[in-house]
């Protein structure tokens, strides 16, 4: 008999995996946790804003939905709010994920390469 997944004791940790895809889902968050990792220290808001590029506000709430899933922590000295990655683990997965990315593309490359050595079909190529 089938295991049903709705209701079972499993269910919330698959809903606490789900957000933190969700926290990855954006293309400004993954930027965000890219610069994170590569400074290995807790980072200034103002450097953050500098590499992406985001408006403050726009960025103040990736960051907010980062730190709600538990993927960054903020630090508060004085006026200056510092975020570093709430885990190192994240920094593994997101070397995973540009290997992943490698991966795509250069299977869409080998596919482009075998789609230019087709033979020529009727007039239109």
């Amino acid at each position: 008999m089938p295991h049903s997944f709705l209701g079972s004791p499993e269910q919330p940790l698959y809903e606490i995996k789900a957000n933190l895809f969700k926290a990855l889902a954006h293309p400004a968050r993954i930027r965000v946790l890219e610069i994170l990792s590569t400074r290995g220290a807790p980072t200034p808001v103002s450097d953050i804003l500098a590499e992406t590029g985001l408006e403050p506000t726009l960025l103040s709430q990736h960051l907010g939905v980062l730190k709600r899933h538990q993927v960054v922590r903020a630090e508060r000295t004085g006026n200056t709010v510092r975020y570093e990655l709430a885990n190192p683990k994240v920094a593994d997965l997101l070397v995973t994920a540009r290997s992943f990315l490698a991966d795509v593309l250069g299977a869409q490359r080998d596919q482009w390469e075998a789609f230019q050595a087709l033979p020529p079909i009727g007039g239109s190529e």
